[in-house]
Protein backbone atom coordinates (compact mmCIF):
# COMPACT_ATOMS: atom_id res chain seq x y z
CA UNK A 1 0.00 0.00 0.00
CA UNK A 2 1.26 3.61 -0.65
CA UNK A 3 -0.32 5.00 2.33
CA UNK A 4 2.19 3.55 4.71
CA UNK A 5 5.95 2.33 4.79
CA UNK A 6 5.44 -1.64 3.25
CA UNK A 7 7.77 -3.67 4.92
CA UNK A 8 9.58 -5.91 2.57
CA UNK A 9 9.28 -9.42 3.90
CA UNK A 10 12.46 -11.42 3.97
CA UNK A 11 12.02 -15.08 1.95
CA UNK A 12 11.11 -17.52 3.82
CA UNK A 13 13.46 -19.67 5.52
CA UNK A 14 14.48 -23.19 4.02
CA UNK A 15 13.03 -24.54 7.82
CA UNK A 16 9.84 -22.54 7.43
CA UNK A 17 9.24 -24.30 4.04
CA UNK A 18 10.45 -27.86 5.59
CA UNK A 19 7.67 -26.78 7.96
CA UNK A 20 5.16 -25.92 5.80
CA UNK A 21 5.42 -28.36 2.93
CA UNK A 22 5.78 -31.36 5.80
CA UNK A 23 2.45 -29.88 7.25
CA UNK A 24 0.75 -30.15 3.88
CA UNK A 25 2.54 -33.90 3.33
CA UNK A 26 0.47 -34.80 6.18
CA UNK A 27 -2.85 -33.24 4.82
CA UNK A 28 -2.22 -34.14 1.14
CA UNK A 29 -2.05 -38.03 2.21
CA UNK A 30 -2.72 -39.88 -0.89
CA UNK A 31 -2.46 -37.52 -2.58
CA UNK A 32 1.02 -36.62 -1.98
CA UNK A 33 2.31 -39.54 -4.09
CA UNK A 34 2.86 -38.11 -7.36
CA UNK A 35 6.64 -36.79 -8.78
CA UNK A 36 7.63 -34.14 -7.98
CA UNK A 37 8.08 -31.60 -10.56
CA UNK A 38 11.56 -29.81 -11.64
CA UNK A 39 11.56 -26.10 -10.23
CA UNK A 40 11.67 -24.61 -13.75
CA UNK A 41 8.54 -26.20 -14.84
CA UNK A 42 9.16 -27.32 -17.88
CA UNK A 43 6.13 -28.18 -20.57
CA UNK A 44 5.59 -32.08 -19.07
CA UNK A 45 5.58 -30.83 -15.72
CA UNK A 46 3.00 -27.76 -16.60
CA UNK A 47 0.72 -30.75 -17.53
CA UNK A 48 0.77 -32.44 -14.12
CA UNK A 49 0.27 -29.41 -12.69
CA UNK A 50 -2.43 -28.70 -15.04
CA UNK A 51 -4.31 -31.89 -14.38
CA UNK A 52 -3.63 -31.30 -10.48
CA UNK A 53 -5.76 -27.99 -10.46
CA UNK A 54 -8.03 -29.92 -12.84
CA UNK A 55 -8.69 -32.56 -9.82
CA UNK A 56 -8.85 -29.60 -6.87
CA UNK A 57 -11.96 -28.04 -9.15
CA UNK A 58 -13.36 -31.25 -9.88
CA UNK A 59 -14.65 -31.53 -6.64
CA UNK A 60 -14.74 -35.11 -6.09
CA UNK A 61 -15.15 -37.08 -2.73
CA UNK A 62 -15.51 -35.17 0.46
CA UNK A 63 -13.74 -32.23 2.55
CA UNK A 64 -10.76 -34.28 2.85
CA UNK A 65 -10.21 -35.49 -0.47
CA UNK A 66 -10.32 -31.53 -1.62
CA UNK A 67 -7.91 -30.48 1.73
CA UNK A 68 -5.63 -33.15 0.04
CA UNK A 69 -5.77 -32.12 -3.22
CA UNK A 70 -5.33 -28.25 -2.58
CA UNK A 71 -2.54 -29.45 -0.29
CA UNK A 72 -0.52 -31.27 -3.14
CA UNK A 73 -1.10 -28.64 -5.22
CA UNK A 74 0.84 -26.16 -2.44
CA UNK A 75 3.46 -28.11 -1.98
CA UNK A 76 3.72 -28.08 -5.80
CA UNK A 77 4.25 -24.59 -5.85
CA UNK A 78 6.49 -24.82 -3.23
CA UNK A 79 9.01 -26.68 -4.73
CA UNK A 80 9.24 -23.99 -7.90
CA UNK A 81 11.98 -21.57 -8.70
CA UNK A 82 11.41 -18.17 -10.03
CA UNK A 83 10.64 -19.22 -13.39
CA UNK A 84 8.27 -22.01 -12.48
CA UNK A 85 6.10 -19.77 -9.88
CA UNK A 86 5.60 -17.68 -13.22
CA UNK A 87 4.90 -20.17 -15.37
CA UNK A 88 2.37 -21.60 -12.56
CA UNK A 89 0.55 -18.22 -11.94
CA UNK A 90 0.12 -18.05 -15.73
CA UNK A 91 -1.59 -21.40 -16.11
CA UNK A 92 -3.71 -19.81 -13.46
CA UNK A 93 -4.35 -17.03 -15.12
CA UNK A 94 -4.45 -17.71 -18.93
CA UNK A 95 -6.57 -21.11 -18.67
CA UNK A 96 -8.61 -20.84 -15.63
CA UNK A 97 -10.32 -17.52 -15.93
CA UNK A 98 -14.24 -17.12 -16.24
CA UNK A 99 -15.61 -19.19 -19.77
CA UNK A 100 -16.44 -15.43 -22.07
CA UNK A 101 -18.78 -17.57 -23.85
CA UNK A 102 -20.84 -18.61 -20.53
CA UNK A 103 -20.74 -14.80 -18.73
CA UNK A 104 -22.27 -13.72 -22.63
CA UNK A 105 -25.06 -16.41 -22.41
CA UNK A 106 -25.91 -15.14 -18.83
CA UNK A 107 -25.92 -11.40 -19.86
CA UNK A 108 -28.58 -12.16 -22.48
CA UNK A 109 -30.79 -14.14 -20.71
CA UNK A 110 -30.71 -11.58 -17.78
CA UNK A 111 -31.54 -9.06 -20.51
CA UNK A 112 -34.36 -10.55 -21.81
CA UNK A 113 -35.69 -11.78 -18.27
CA UNK A 114 -39.57 -11.20 -18.88
CA UNK A 115 -40.01 -10.83 -14.75
CA UNK A 116 -38.63 -10.42 -11.49
CA UNK A 117 -38.79 -13.46 -10.67
CA UNK A 118 -37.01 -14.50 -13.58
CA UNK A 119 -34.52 -12.11 -13.36
CA UNK A 120 -33.65 -13.11 -9.72
CA UNK A 121 -32.47 -16.31 -11.26
CA UNK A 122 -30.73 -14.51 -14.25
CA UNK A 123 -28.81 -12.47 -11.88
CA UNK A 124 -27.84 -15.22 -9.96
CA UNK A 125 -26.90 -17.09 -12.68
CA UNK A 126 -24.31 -14.21 -13.97
CA UNK A 127 -22.80 -13.72 -10.64
CA UNK A 128 -21.72 -18.01 -10.93
CA UNK A 129 -20.43 -17.41 -14.51
CA UNK A 130 -18.58 -14.35 -13.49
CA UNK A 131 -16.85 -16.30 -10.44
CA UNK A 132 -13.86 -17.95 -12.05
CA UNK A 133 -12.72 -21.64 -11.46
CA UNK A 134 -9.24 -20.13 -10.30
CA UNK A 135 -10.48 -18.23 -7.41
CA UNK A 136 -12.62 -21.06 -6.69
CA UNK A 137 -9.41 -22.99 -6.79
CA UNK A 138 -7.63 -20.75 -4.83
CA UNK A 139 -10.36 -20.00 -1.76
CA UNK A 140 -9.27 -24.00 -1.03
CA UNK A 141 -6.27 -22.90 0.58
CA UNK A 142 -8.34 -21.04 3.01
CA UNK A 143 -9.33 -24.73 4.69
CA UNK A 144 -4.85 -25.63 5.11
CA UNK A 145 -2.57 -24.90 7.56
CA UNK A 146 -0.96 -21.61 7.08
CA UNK A 147 -3.26 -21.42 3.78
CA UNK A 148 -4.26 -18.07 4.58
CA UNK A 149 -0.57 -16.90 4.50
CA UNK A 150 0.53 -18.95 1.27
CA UNK A 151 -2.40 -16.61 -0.47
CA UNK A 152 -1.34 -13.59 0.65
CA UNK A 153 2.92 -14.51 -0.38
CA UNK A 154 1.33 -15.40 -3.39
CA UNK A 155 -0.59 -12.15 -4.16
CA UNK A 156 3.23 -10.53 -2.80
CA UNK A 157 4.49 -12.40 -6.10
CA UNK A 158 1.65 -11.07 -8.58
CA UNK A 159 2.22 -7.41 -7.71
CA UNK A 160 6.04 -7.82 -8.52
CA UNK A 161 5.06 -9.69 -12.11
CA UNK A 162 1.53 -7.86 -12.82
CA UNK A 163 2.57 -4.79 -14.38
CA UNK A 164 2.54 -4.50 -18.11
CA UNK A 165 0.98 -8.04 -18.29
CA UNK A 166 -2.58 -8.08 -17.87
CA UNK A 167 -3.62 -11.99 -17.65
CA UNK A 168 -1.63 -11.56 -14.15
CA UNK A 169 -2.92 -8.41 -13.37
CA UNK A 170 -6.52 -9.70 -13.54
CA UNK A 171 -5.46 -12.75 -11.42
CA UNK A 172 -3.70 -10.28 -9.20
CA UNK A 173 -7.08 -8.44 -8.82
CA UNK A 174 -9.33 -11.06 -8.06
CA UNK A 175 -6.85 -12.30 -5.44
CA UNK A 176 -6.98 -8.83 -4.04
CA UNK A 177 -10.99 -9.25 -3.89
CA UNK A 178 -10.75 -12.27 -2.12
CA UNK A 179 -7.97 -11.11 0.39
CA UNK A 180 -10.39 -7.77 1.11
CA UNK A 181 -13.23 -9.79 2.11
CA UNK A 182 -10.95 -11.80 4.66
CA UNK A 183 -9.07 -9.45 6.47
CA UNK A 184 -11.89 -7.03 6.85
CA UNK A 185 -10.88 -5.21 9.87
CA UNK A 186 -13.95 -6.90 12.18
CA UNK A 187 -11.91 -9.82 11.97
CA UNK A 188 -9.14 -8.43 13.48
CA UNK A 189 -7.57 -8.84 16.39
CA UNK A 190 -5.26 -5.72 18.49
CA UNK A 191 -2.84 -6.84 20.27
CA UNK A 192 -0.34 -4.92 22.22
CA UNK A 193 3.45 -6.10 22.27
CA UNK A 194 5.91 -6.01 24.95
CA UNK A 195 8.76 -7.52 26.08
CA UNK A 196 7.54 -10.41 27.57
CA UNK A 197 5.93 -11.72 24.31
CA UNK A 198 7.04 -15.06 22.01
CA UNK A 199 10.51 -14.21 20.99
CA UNK A 200 9.16 -15.43 17.55
CA UNK A 201 6.79 -12.34 17.28
CA UNK A 202 9.79 -10.17 18.31
CA UNK A 203 12.32 -11.37 15.54
CA UNK A 204 9.61 -10.57 12.98
CA UNK A 205 8.90 -6.67 14.36
CA UNK A 206 12.90 -6.12 13.97
CA UNK A 207 13.10 -7.47 10.53
CA UNK A 208 9.91 -5.52 9.41
CA UNK A 209 10.27 -2.38 10.50
CA UNK A 210 10.86 -0.35 7.66
CA UNK A 211 10.37 3.66 9.18
CA UNK A 212 13.36 2.73 11.40
CA UNK A 213 15.28 0.08 11.50
CA UNK A 214 15.74 -1.70 14.27
CA UNK A 215 19.94 -1.60 15.02
CA UNK A 216 19.51 -4.21 17.92
CA UNK A 217 17.86 -6.40 20.69
CA UNK A 218 18.69 -3.44 23.25
CA UNK A 219 17.28 -0.96 20.30
CA UNK A 220 14.06 -3.33 20.24
CA UNK A 221 13.92 -3.57 24.13
CA UNK A 222 14.05 0.07 24.20
CA UNK A 223 10.82 0.54 22.18
CA UNK A 224 9.15 -1.53 24.45
CA UNK A 225 9.76 0.13 27.46
CA UNK A 226 6.88 1.48 30.24
CA UNK A 227 7.32 5.29 28.19
CA UNK A 228 5.96 3.11 25.13
CA UNK A 229 3.80 1.60 23.42
CA UNK A 230 3.63 -1.13 20.50
CA UNK A 231 0.31 -2.30 18.90
CA UNK A 232 0.03 -4.88 15.72
CA UNK A 233 -3.35 -6.30 14.00
CA UNK A 234 -3.20 -9.90 13.77
CA UNK A 235 -5.54 -12.23 11.77
CA UNK A 236 -6.79 -15.46 13.54
CA UNK A 237 -5.67 -17.62 10.84
CA UNK A 238 -2.51 -16.04 10.50
CA UNK A 239 -1.75 -15.63 14.12
CA UNK A 240 2.30 -15.72 14.03
CA UNK A 241 2.07 -12.90 11.64
CA UNK A 242 1.91 -9.18 12.70
CA UNK A 243 -0.24 -7.47 9.59
CA UNK A 244 0.40 -4.00 10.16
CA UNK A 245 2.15 -2.43 13.56
CA UNK A 246 2.24 1.06 15.18
CA UNK A 247 4.98 2.37 17.55
CA UNK A 248 3.90 4.84 20.07
CA UNK A 249 6.29 7.11 22.63
CA UNK A 250 4.27 8.86 25.41
CA UNK A 251 5.97 12.53 26.17
CA UNK A 252 5.31 15.91 27.11
CA UNK A 253 4.77 18.35 24.29
CA UNK A 254 5.32 17.59 20.25
CA UNK A 255 8.51 15.43 19.57
CA UNK A 256 10.55 17.04 16.72
CA UNK A 257 13.71 14.62 16.49
CA UNK A 258 13.48 11.66 16.20
CA UNK A 259 17.02 10.19 17.45
CA UNK A 260 15.94 11.48 20.62
CA UNK A 261 13.02 9.45 20.31
CA UNK A 262 15.05 6.42 19.98
CA UNK A 263 17.87 7.42 22.30
CA UNK A 264 18.93 4.24 24.48
CA UNK A 265 20.28 6.11 26.92
CA UNK A 266 17.43 8.69 27.76
CA UNK A 267 15.91 8.14 30.83
CA UNK A 268 12.48 6.60 30.50
CA UNK A 269 9.91 8.80 31.20
CA UNK A 270 6.31 8.56 33.31
CA UNK A 271 3.49 7.48 31.58
CA UNK A 272 1.06 8.52 33.81
CA UNK A 273 2.73 12.21 33.16
CA UNK A 274 2.73 12.19 29.60
CA UNK A 275 0.38 15.04 27.77
CA UNK A 276 1.18 13.47 24.25
CA UNK A 277 1.27 10.17 22.22
CA UNK A 278 3.72 10.07 19.48
CA UNK A 279 2.98 7.66 16.43
CA UNK A 280 6.78 7.44 15.05
CA UNK A 281 6.22 4.76 13.04
CA UNK A 282 3.44 2.62 11.32
CA UNK A 283 4.29 -0.19 9.29
CA UNK A 284 2.83 -2.79 7.02
CA UNK A 285 4.52 -6.10 7.33
CA UNK A 286 2.44 -8.18 4.68
CA UNK A 287 2.94 -6.97 0.79
CA UNK A 288 0.30 -9.73 -0.48
CA UNK A 289 -2.14 -6.97 1.65
CA UNK A 290 -1.04 -3.79 -0.24
CA UNK A 291 -4.41 -1.84 -1.07
CA UNK A 292 -6.03 -3.59 1.58
CA UNK A 293 -6.27 -0.46 3.97
CA UNK A 294 -6.90 -1.15 7.96
CA UNK A 295 -3.72 1.18 8.83
CA UNK A 296 -6.44 4.07 9.76
CA UNK A 297 -8.43 1.88 11.69
CA UNK A 298 -5.17 0.63 13.96
CA UNK A 299 -4.38 4.75 14.53
CA UNK A 300 -8.62 5.20 15.85
CA UNK A 301 -8.52 1.87 17.79
CA UNK A 302 -4.93 2.39 19.38
CA UNK A 303 -5.87 6.45 20.48
CA UNK A 304 -9.01 5.02 22.00
CA UNK A 305 -7.25 2.45 24.25
CA UNK A 306 -4.38 4.69 25.06
CA UNK A 307 -7.04 7.57 26.40
CA UNK A 308 -8.48 5.18 28.61
CA UNK A 309 -5.61 3.95 29.57
CA UNK A 310 -4.06 7.47 30.61
CA UNK A 311 -6.94 10.29 31.03
CA UNK A 312 -3.86 12.75 30.80
CA UNK A 313 -3.17 11.48 27.12
CA UNK A 314 -4.43 15.23 25.33
CA UNK A 315 -2.65 14.90 22.01
CA UNK A 316 -2.36 12.45 19.43
CA UNK A 317 0.09 13.00 16.82
CA UNK A 318 2.62 11.60 14.47
CA UNK A 319 6.78 11.89 14.03
CA UNK A 320 6.13 11.18 10.64
CA UNK A 321 8.81 10.59 7.54
CA UNK A 322 8.70 12.45 4.43
CA UNK A 323 9.73 10.29 1.83
CA UNK A 324 8.89 12.09 -1.59
CA UNK A 325 10.52 15.59 -0.64
CA UNK A 326 13.65 14.75 -1.88
CA UNK A 327 12.87 13.71 -5.44
CA UNK A 328 10.33 15.99 -5.94
CA UNK A 329 13.17 18.93 -5.21
CA UNK A 330 15.57 17.64 -7.43
CA UNK A 331 12.50 17.63 -10.07
CA UNK A 332 11.88 21.23 -9.47
CA UNK A 333 16.10 21.84 -9.59
CA UNK A 334 15.84 20.22 -12.76
CA UNK A 335 12.97 22.58 -13.86
CA UNK A 336 14.63 25.37 -13.27
CA UNK A 337 12.05 26.61 -10.55
CA UNK A 338 13.73 30.38 -8.87
CA UNK A 339 13.65 29.00 -5.38
CA UNK A 340 14.95 25.65 -5.86
CA UNK A 341 17.31 26.88 -8.09
CA UNK A 342 18.82 28.46 -5.90
CA UNK A 343 19.90 25.36 -4.04
CA UNK A 344 21.38 23.96 -6.63
CA UNK A 345 24.61 22.49 -5.96
CA UNK A 346 24.34 23.65 -2.51
CA UNK A 347 22.07 20.24 -0.96
CA UNK A 348 24.82 17.56 0.50
CA UNK A 349 23.83 14.28 -0.13
CA UNK A 350 24.45 12.23 3.11
CA UNK A 351 25.53 14.98 5.63
CA UNK A 352 23.05 17.82 7.02
CA UNK A 353 22.46 20.80 4.94
CA UNK A 354 23.71 23.96 6.43
CA UNK A 355 21.72 26.20 8.38
CA UNK A 356 21.86 28.65 5.77
CA UNK A 357 19.78 26.35 3.47
CA UNK A 358 16.91 26.46 6.47
CA UNK A 359 14.48 28.99 5.63
CA UNK A 360 14.19 28.32 1.57
CA UNK A 361 13.98 24.29 2.45
CA UNK A 362 11.18 24.33 5.07
CA UNK A 363 9.30 26.89 2.78
CA UNK A 364 9.81 24.35 -0.15
CA UNK A 365 8.60 21.38 2.08
CA UNK A 366 5.93 23.20 3.20
CA UNK A 367 5.22 24.17 -0.30
CA UNK A 368 5.17 20.35 -0.94
CA UNK A 369 3.31 18.94 1.44
CA UNK A 370 0.30 21.31 1.17
CA UNK A 371 0.36 20.36 -2.68
CA UNK A 372 -2.13 17.92 -4.74
CA UNK A 373 -1.82 15.79 -7.80
CA UNK A 374 -3.71 17.70 -10.20
CA UNK A 375 -5.90 14.94 -11.30
CA UNK A 376 -6.35 12.98 -7.98
CA UNK A 377 -6.43 15.64 -5.85
CA UNK A 378 -4.32 13.46 -3.11
CA UNK A 379 -1.62 15.49 -1.50
CA UNK A 380 1.87 14.66 -3.32
CA UNK A 381 3.51 12.58 -0.34
CA UNK A 382 2.71 9.35 0.49
CA UNK A 383 2.23 9.54 3.95
CA UNK A 384 0.92 12.60 4.38
CA UNK A 385 -1.91 11.51 2.20
CA UNK A 386 -2.06 8.33 4.40
CA UNK A 387 -2.77 10.64 7.86
CA UNK A 388 -4.37 13.31 5.86
CA UNK A 389 -7.18 10.84 4.77
CA UNK A 390 -7.52 9.68 8.10
CA UNK A 391 -8.72 13.48 9.06
CA UNK A 392 -5.43 14.20 10.36
CA UNK A 393 -3.64 17.96 10.49
CA UNK A 394 -0.15 18.83 9.10
CA UNK A 395 0.60 20.56 12.10
CA UNK A 396 4.56 21.36 12.21
CA UNK A 397 7.19 20.77 10.10
CA UNK A 398 10.78 19.82 11.80
CA UNK A 399 14.15 21.01 10.72
CA UNK A 400 17.02 18.28 10.94
CA UNK A 401 14.29 15.69 12.74
CA UNK A 402 16.32 12.88 11.10
CA UNK A 403 20.05 12.85 10.00
CA UNK A 404 20.15 9.27 9.18
CA UNK A 405 21.36 8.82 6.00
CA UNK A 406 17.91 7.62 4.74
CA UNK A 407 16.50 10.65 6.32
CA UNK A 408 18.65 13.19 4.18
CA UNK A 409 18.42 11.25 0.89
CA UNK A 410 14.45 11.44 1.51
CA UNK A 411 13.76 14.64 3.13
CA UNK A 412 16.80 16.73 3.53
CA UNK A 413 16.43 15.53 7.08
CA UNK A 414 13.20 16.98 7.90
CA UNK A 415 10.45 15.83 9.40
CA UNK A 416 6.03 16.48 10.10
CA UNK A 417 4.11 16.57 12.72
CA UNK A 418 0.69 15.37 11.83
CA UNK A 419 -2.33 15.89 15.03
CA UNK A 420 -5.26 13.56 15.31
CA UNK A 421 -7.70 16.34 16.92
CA UNK A 422 -10.40 13.44 17.90
CA UNK A 423 -13.05 16.16 17.37
CA UNK A 424 -12.41 17.53 14.07
CA UNK A 425 -11.21 13.98 12.50
CA UNK A 426 -13.95 13.47 10.44
CA UNK A 427 -14.50 16.66 9.23
CA UNK A 428 -11.17 16.74 8.51
CA UNK A 429 -11.17 12.79 6.38
CA UNK A 430 -14.26 14.41 4.69
CA UNK A 431 -13.05 17.70 3.68
CA UNK A 432 -9.80 16.27 2.18
CA UNK A 433 -11.83 12.49 0.18
CA UNK A 434 -14.71 15.07 -0.61
CA UNK A 435 -12.61 18.35 -2.05
CA UNK A 436 -8.99 17.70 -1.80
CA UNK A 437 -8.51 20.25 0.91
CA UNK A 438 -5.33 19.26 2.80
CA UNK A 439 -5.76 20.53 6.75
CA UNK A 440 -2.46 22.31 7.75
CA UNK A 441 -2.15 24.57 10.70
CA UNK A 442 -1.84 27.97 9.90
CA UNK A 443 1.82 28.43 10.53
CA UNK A 444 2.65 25.42 7.99
CA UNK A 445 0.32 27.59 5.51
CA UNK A 446 2.09 30.44 5.92
CA UNK A 447 5.68 28.96 5.73
CA UNK A 448 4.56 28.08 2.51
CA UNK A 449 3.28 30.95 0.51
CA UNK A 450 6.98 32.71 1.88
Amino acid sequence: MDELKTAEAPAPSARLLDRLRGAWRDVAGQFGASRGLEPHLPADDAEVLRAQMRECLAGKGGEVSARGRAAELGRSYLALNAEGRGRFLHILADEFGTDPAQVDAAVAVLRSAPDRSWRQDAERALREALESPRIKLLTQFNALPQGVKFLVDMRAELLARAKGDPPLAALEAELRELLAGWFDVGFLELQRITWHSPALILEKFAAYEAVHAVQSWQDLKNRLDSDRRFYAFFHPRMPDEPLIFVEVALVRGMTANISELLDESAPVGDPSRADTAIFYSITSAQRGLAGISFGNFLIKRVADRLGHEFPNLKNFATLSPIPGFRSWLDDKIAAGDALAGALAGRLPGKTPPAESLRPPLMRLCAAYLTSRHEHTRRALDPVAHFHLSNGARLEKLNWLADTSEKGLTQSAGMMANYLYRLDDIDDNHEAYAGQGRIAAASAVRALAKG
